[in-house]
Order: C-alpha cells, then sequence, then structure tokens
C-alpha cells in the first residue's frame, strides 16, 4: 500500500524554482579578489581573560578565549575565538564547499558563542565540565581540534582546508547576527525540503527570525536530498514504542504544515507527533511518504534535519549562484543584522 500523502506544494515549488533559476541569471556573480590566504598567527596569552566582566571582554576583544570541553578526552581547553569559530566550521559544514557559505556558517557559528557570552549561559555541560562554556558536541556546536583535522583530512589536504576555513573566518572577523540588538538563536541544519520551517512548528516558541522561507537550491544540489529508510513491521512497531505485530501498520497524516512536513500522523489509532515518528525510528526529515510490501513498511524522504534557520546545502547552492554571505544569512534569518561582537558585549 502507498501512502496518500502527496505533496501539494509540488506544482507551486516547480514555479519557484523556475522563477529562482530567472532570478539567479540576473544576479550579479560577485569575483573573489584574492586566492592567498594566511593561517592563524600563533597565540600565546600570558594569562587566561575570565569571561567576567564584559567591559574587558569588549576592551579585548580579540583576546577571548573559550573554554571548551573535549568529551573524549573529559577536559577543558581554552581556544582563542576565531580558532574556535574555525574548529566550529571545520566540524559543522564541509571544507569544498563554497567560500561565502563556509563565510555565513562561520558567523553562524560565532553567533552561538556570542549568545552565551551575552547571557552567561552554562546549560548542557556534563557534571566534570567545571569552568567550560561549551562541548564539542553538537549539544552545543561540533568542534574539532586541529590533530583530529590532521587526521581527518590528511597531509596533503589539511593544509589546503585549513587555509580556506582561516580565510573564511578572518573574513567575518567579529561579525555576529543581531535581531533587536540581542545575539540570535543561529540554528541550522544540513538539507532542506525546498523550504525552511517556523521554529514552533518543530520547537515551542514561535521566534520571529526564524521563519519557513523557500529553498530551491538544496533539491538542485544536495547529493542526498532523497533518503529511504526501511523497517520490518516489528521493527517499526518498536520503535515507536507499540505493541509489536506482524500485521502491515495503517498510516493516516493528520497535520501538515505549509513547508510539506508531517506535523502528525495516526498509527494503528495512536496520534503521533511527525517529529517524533522521525526521532524514533531515525528518519532524515519529517517530510515523508511510505510503502508497505512483503512484511517491510519503506519511508521515502527529502531533506535533512529539522528544518529551521539556515539550510547549509542551500547556503551552498546561493553561494555557487553568486550570493554573498550576508545575502544567504538575511534570506534565512528573517529581520536580522550583522554587528560587531563588541556592539554586542558592550550591551550586555
Amino acid at each position: 500500500m502507498r501512502s496518500k500523502h502527496r505533496r501539494s506544494r509540488r506544482t507551486r515549488r516547480n514555479l519557484m524554482i523556475g522563477a529562482a533559476g530567472v532570478a539567479s541569471f540576473m544576479a550579479v556573480v560577485f569575483l573573489i579578489p584574492s586566492i592567498l590566504v594566511n593561517r592563524f598567527e600563533a597565540w600565546e596569552p600570558t594569562q587566561l581573560l575570565p569571561l567576567q566582566p564584559k567591559e574587558e571582554l569588549v576592551a579585548q576583544e580579540q583576546q577571548i578565549m573559550v573554554p571548551v570541553y573535549l568529551t573524549d578526552r573529559k577536559e577543558t581547553v581554552s581556544v582563542p575565538l576565531e580558532a574556535y569559530v574555525r574548529g566550529v566550521l571545520a566540524a559543522e559544514m564541509p571544507a569544498d564547499f563554497e567560500l561565502e557559505a563556509l563565510k555565513a556558517q562561520a558567523i553562524a557559528a560565532r553567533t552561538y558563542l556570542a549568545r552565551r557570552l551575552a547571557s552567561g549561559e552554562t546549560s548542557g555541560l556534563p557534571p566534570d565540565a567545571a569552568g567550560a562554556l561549551v562541548t564539542d558536541t553538537v549539544a552545543h556546536q561540533a568542534y574539532a581540534t586541529e590533530e583530529e583535522l590532521r587526521e581527518r583530512w590528511g597531509f596533503f589536504k589539511y593544509a589546503q582546508n585549513l587555509d580556506k576555513l582561516t580565510r573564511a573566518v578572518n573574513d567575518t572577523e567579529g561579525l555576529v547576527l543581531t535581531y533587536e540588538g540581542e545575539p540570535i538563536e543561529a540554528t541550522f541544519f544540513s538539507t532542506s525540503n525546498g523550504f525552511t520551517e517556523n521554529s514552533e512548528l518543530y520547537w515551542q516558541a514561535a521566534i520571529p527570525y526564524l521563519r519557513s522561507v523557500e529553498s530551491p537550491w538544496d533539491e538542485r544540489y544536495a547529493p542526498n536530498y532523497e533518503r529511504e529508510a526501511s523497517f520490518a513491521y516489528k521493527d517499526f512497531y518498536t520503535k515507536l514504542g507499540m505493541k509489536a505485530s506482524n500485521m502491515a501498520p495503517e498510516l493516516v497524516v493528520e497535520r501538515t504544515s505549509d513547508s510539506g512536513r508531517i506535523l502528525s500522523v495516526r498509527i494503528a489509532g495512536t496520534s503521533f507527533a511527525g517529529r517524533d515518528v522521525r526521532e524514533k525510528l531515525g528518519l532524515a526529515s519529517t517530510d515523508f511518504t511510505w510503502s508497505t510490501a512483503d512484511g517491510r513498511i519503506t519511508f521515502r524522504t527529502e531533506g535533512y534535519g529539522h528544518g529551521v534557520g539556515m539550510s547549509q546545502w542551500g547556503a551552498n547552492g546561493m553561494a555557487k549562484e553568486g550570493r554573498s554571505a550576508e545575502e544567504i544569512l538575511l534570506h534565512y534569518y528573517q529581520g536580522v543584522r550583522l554587528e560587531p561582537l563588541r556592539n554586542v558585549l558592550a550591551k550586555a
């Protein structure tokens, strides 16, 4: 049996993609003036600056040190702010992405940290991470040390990739995103289904700058835009916390968002949030269809991730079509501004 859930937005998306193609043809392509990049200079501060008082951070912004808890090593290390941003950039986005997409990601990473610095927030830290501000996991932002990057990239790619990421960080040094003067929740994810999602439809809060916007670039450029996951009937029921059965499950979509993602679905008489189904089954997104045959249920998804904020593959597609980092960020985060970090810390 194949699901009845078909995307009513399909025609709308096709029209939108066509319009985007015309717009990209008319867009001005910004040439990158230089291919030379510089590594971070050696940083040897005589002492670790405290996170307080903020007046010191404003006056000596370039010396902000970020205490990062390295989960595998179970230790906290202090990393210069911009070197931390580079480590996050290396962990969160492929180094072969376009430079303007990498710049956009660098600003988003710096903004996340700015929000924690300004508020003094230390949530999500394990008990043995005393003194840390963030961990190196997705509980905060994934972060890779230079040793990890040498191992991951190998001898020949290491210098090339590091120089490219350093340029993305240096070109955006000190810049963060704000909304009404406060650093934003700069959420991001891998791949959209053609649209991003309103924040309240995945989480609880309606955040004014995290609004659903069109993102046609994902389908054009993301290599795994469509994915598939299959389960034996018994495994399907078990993963959802239901009584195991060999009977083909009956699924009925109850609500979808304007972006085409499933908000709620009834399964064998029980209602589930689309997010819960995605997380319990490990699906790529909440935009899914399904079919049943030969004792298995197979899901087909479009996009990857929660869908709120900046799509990374969308950002890369925009960059490929000549958009700047600022244009990318202002598209995915509505009504925000770019500001120097020192201004944000001065207000805090």
